[in-house]
């Protein structure tokens, strides 16, 4: 699908979108699993048909940081973008997860990641899950050119748990307190290979203008290279767009 969709242009104080540079395409995909194919994901190459445009238009977002748990600075994509793109990846992602047809809801960010890994607070050198509803799923969309990768996926050793849900999280939060009871917090940075109290399970490659949608309860985390730069610029750093979605209401 095209979309009609962006390039900001500014009349006498007022701002213009004209949404071109955000049209996508959802032909080229690919269905994965992992974990013994417990899981699956979808992919989608070749997202943005005009991915270095949407970079561009990142450079004029106004940047903060929004809430506690993410390392980095966010701003909101606009409304007409995300209509558009709920209208051209409901079918897929409906599809792929097993929903009925109909409009998928999503709310997106432009995320850079610019936490050094010595300022990290502890719980954001643990995995972490998005929300503990299987209905809600999350996208990454990987719009840079460093030395960082996708996204990892990884099991909680002491539970087997690889997905938290209502009723699983309070025995995986005390066996996790239990772990650093024993050993101490992890050092402050960020993950690895998830030792001593996760195995990495899977990882997304982290390949420039692919987007890739999974079940947010899944254990993950970013792949940052710790001794790597991290700049606020979506030019040069770790500049994704990430989104969670909602399948249609069932009757």
């Amino acid at each position: 699908m095209i979309l009609q969709a962006l390039r900001r242009v500014g009349i006498a104080g007022r701002t213009f979108i004209d949404m071109s540079c955000y049209a996508i395409q959802t032909g080229q995909f690919e269905v994965g699993h992992f974990a013994s194919g417990a899981h699956a994901y979808l992919a989608i190459d070749g997202f943005l048909k005009s991915p270095d445009e949407v970079i561009d238009d990142a450079t004029l977002q106004n940047f903060a940081k929004i809430t506690p748990q993410y390392p980095g600075l966010r701003a909101a994509l606009d409304p007409e973008v995300l209509e558009a793109w709920s209208a051209a990846l409901s079918p897929v992602l409906s599809q792929t997860f097993g929903y009925p047809q109909g409009a998928w809801s999503m709310i997106a960010w432009h995320s850079i990641v610019s936490t050094p890994p010595g300022d990290l607070q502890p719980i954001q050198c643990f995995p972490h899950v998005d929300g503990t509803d299987p209905d809600q799923f999350a996208m990454m969309l990987y719009l840079d050119h460093t030395p960082h990768g996708g996204t990892a996926f990884f099991q909680h050793n002491s539970t087997g748990l690889d997905a938290l849900t209502a009723k699983t999280f309070p025995r995986y939060k005390a066996a996790l307190e239990a772990d650093v009871a024993r050993t101490g917090l992890p050092p402050r940075r960020y993950i690895t290979d998830g030792a001593p109290h996760f195995t990495r399970t899977y990882q997304t490659p982290g390949t420039f203008n692919q987007a890739v949608f999974y079940r947010g309860n899944l254990l993950h985390s970013g792949v940052i290279d710790n001794d790597a730069s991290l700049s606020p610029d979506p030019r040069k750093g770790r500049y994704t767009i990430n989104a969670f979605l909602r399948p249609p209401p069932q009757s």
